[in-house]
């Protein structure tokens, strides 16, 4: 019998062993620095008085990895999808939505694993399928939700009647023509601009909005992100702003 072989074939059973646990090792180390990741996020702030803006009752059906808001009035055709921002809990949009449901848009928002769109880049297309009643669809997303809507976009135009990004900007090129709302605030110090100007002029058919005293949180009810800059209104004004913009661009396309 040879024992260099055998000896060889057993330090080489060892060697295989040690790279199966280093790599073990490192998954299990992969997994929870992922799970400790997904599980610092922005979570909603309780909810605030609307009223003020909000005239009709809101009616909010909650399917699976979805809220829905309608009004009864409007027995519209016309829907909206939402992508939160990434870490942040969808529920935060749920005032700037309810808005924009009452004026007659069927609202449709999106929980996305781990608070983060990037998981779930074709959730438009889950709502769109799961409802058939509505004729015409917008998407929106704030922040990494709109980069992943425009990707989106990128690849099924046909589904979508126009994209609305709120502080966002398209890391894929868009359609030619397609119609894309644009906004905002001139106080937010989360977005890279560099990178949004550049992403915007491949837009061919861009409306954008630059709101005055607005920031990156405020399009959602989550409080203060850190690096942001201080707004210089108030959330419920940056809400209502960007509501009545949303359903403008709506109605002119």
């Amino acid at each position: 019998m040879n024992h260099k072989n055998k000896n060889r074939n057993v330090n080489g059973l060892k060697f295989g062993k040690w790279i199966v646990i280093v790599f073990a090792v490192l998954l299990l180390t992969a997994v929870i620095a992922g799970l400790f990741y997904s599980a610092d996020y922005y979570k909603a702030l309780p909810e605030p008085d609307l009223k003020n803006v909000i005239t009709d009752e809101i009616d909010v059906k909650v399917n699976k990895n979805e809220a829905v808001y309608r009004t009864e009035k409007s027995g519209t055709e016309i829907g909206l999808i939402f992508y939160p921002g990434g870490k942040v809990e969808a529920a935060a949009y749920e005032p700037l939505l309810k808005q924009l449901a009452s004026d007659g848009v069927t609202c449709i928002l999106v929980e996305m694993p781990f608070h983060l769109a990037v998981f779930h880049q074709d959730a438009a297309q889950e709502v769109i399928d799961r409802h058939p009643e509505i004729q015409s669809w917008y998407l929106a997303g704030h922040s990494l939700g709109g980069a992943m809507a425009a990707s989106f976009v990128s690849k099924h135009p046909e589904n979508i009647k126009g994209l609305i990004l709120l502080a966002a900007y398209p890391i894929k090129e868009l359609p030619a023509n397609f119609p894309v709302l644009s906004i905002y605030g001139d106080q937010d110090q989360v977005l890279n601009k560099e990178r949004y100007h550049s992403g915007i002029t491949t837009i061919t058919n861009l409306e954008e909005v630059v709101l005055s005293g607005g920031n990156h949180a405020q399009f959602g009810n989550y409080g203060v992100q850190k690096g942001d800059g201080t707004a210089l209104i108030t959330p419920e004004k940056q809400w209502e702003f960007t509501a009545n913009a949303m359903k403008e661009f709506i109605e002119n396309e």
